[in-house]
């Protein structure tokens, strides 16, 4: 880690610390606005980092923008930060302006599609996406449609469409948009320089960063907790069988960080895709092992308002379904490796990979 990505990362955890408290997210999960928390994360370039400066950004680099997105991960930071890093990171590899406003992306489901059609001065954008996430707190969002010849991608002003209610199990908001004959100007829109399957990708990679970031937290709780709470005159993390779940946890969470920082090494490589499927089952089987075991080290406080746990896992619950379950990528990766015919499979599991891999610690 070089001193600038100590700096980015000491700064984004201190911003959590002091702005994303339990009050706030509860605040936010009940319809408020984290704005004090965003406004000081966009002051200091966190939601165009990774972004070239040239291209309005505050430079970085990819990895860069996913340890931040960790952080916001481990804090459960109610804001779009996801989706507006995955936006402007679109929006620059277009040639499009990029923002510091609260953005999201359409779509975000696979195989669903959006239309767009030229008109005289600009285009016109119909259809509908659902499962948006934070659309109805976006000031914008990035679309990618279909035409009649290349896809485009435009920067759409949320106002200008209709989005309707929804939330997730944390009571992050994921609306339905309805793109009802939307005009964008020229100057909003772009053809798209890239495959529809690394929005999916990058989409995919967003949430399992979040997700390793979240079980970092619920183990650090854990381990915490075991620690506090007595019973039979000593802390219950010093029985055997506290212990061993313990492990098990710790040993979860390793493995999801490992293979996260593996997948986001390997994005902009030729290995992509397939080091995103890994990374997504891998780390979403990890939530099926942890979650229960965090809730169960914890007790019956685990599932009180007061108590944080449950801001955690909840997150976690949703965050495993999004850009793909674990079972749709295994799916995914099962039928890619029959095609690649039997030959081949050793060479998968054991060649390494002819990208950089470097371990930050």
């Amino acid at each position: 880690m070089t001193d600038i990505q100590d700096m980015i990362l000491n700064t984004a955890t201190k911003i959590m610390e002091d702005l994303c408290t339990k009050d706030v997210i509860h605040a936010a999960e009940q319809g408020a606005w984290a704005g004090d928390l965003w406004n000081t994360l966009a002051e200091v370039g966190m939601t165009t980092i990774g972004i070239p400066e040239e291209s309005g950004g505050a430079g970085g680099s990819l990895e860069d923008a996913m340890a931040v997105l960790r952080i916001a991960g481990r804090f459960s930071a109610p804001i779009p930060l996801a989706e507006t890093l995955m936006a402007n990171r679109l929006l620059s590899l277009s040639g499009l302006p990029v923002s510091t406003d609260p953005l999201t992306v359409v779509p975000v489901v696979q195989n669903e599609m959006i239309f767009a059609k030229k008109s005289s001065k600009g285009w016109v954008i119909t259809g509908k996406a659902g499962q948006v996430p934070w659309a109805e707190k976006a000031k914008g969002i990035v679309v990618v449609a279909n035409t009649d010849e290349q896809p485009i991608i435009a920067f759409v002003d949320s106002n200008s469409c209709t989005i309707k209610p929804g939330i997730n199990l944390a009571n992050e908001p994921r609306n339905e948009v309805v793109f009802q004959d939307v005009f964008v100007e020229n100057q909003l829109v772009a053809t798209v320089p890239f495959s529809t399957q690394t929005i999916y990708n990058l989409g995919a990679l967003t949430r399992v960063v979040l997700m390793t970031g979240s079980l970092e937290r619920i183990l650090e709780l854990s381990v915490h907790y075991s620690k506090e709470r007595s019973q039979f005159g000593k802390p219950i993390g010093r029985f055997q069988a506290i212990q061993q779940q313990l492990a098990v946890l710790a040993g979860e969470v390793s493995a999801a960080s490992i293979v996260t920082d593996f997948a986001v090494y390997a994005f902009e490589s030729e290995y992509a895709k397939e080091e995103i499927m890994i990374a997504k089952i891998r780390v979403g089987n990890a939530v099926s092992t942890a979650v229960p075991i965090a809730h169960q080290v914890h007790g019956a406080i685990g599932f009180t308002d007061e108590y944080p746990l449950h801001h955690s896992t909840r997150r976690l619950w949703s965050w495993r379904d999004e850009f793909g379950t674990e079972s749709e990528w295994a799916n995914d990766l099962g039928e890619m490796i029959i095609e690649n015919g039997p030959e081949k499979l050793w060479p998968f599991i054991c060649s390494s990979k002819s990208y950089s891999y470097e371990r930050t610690v």
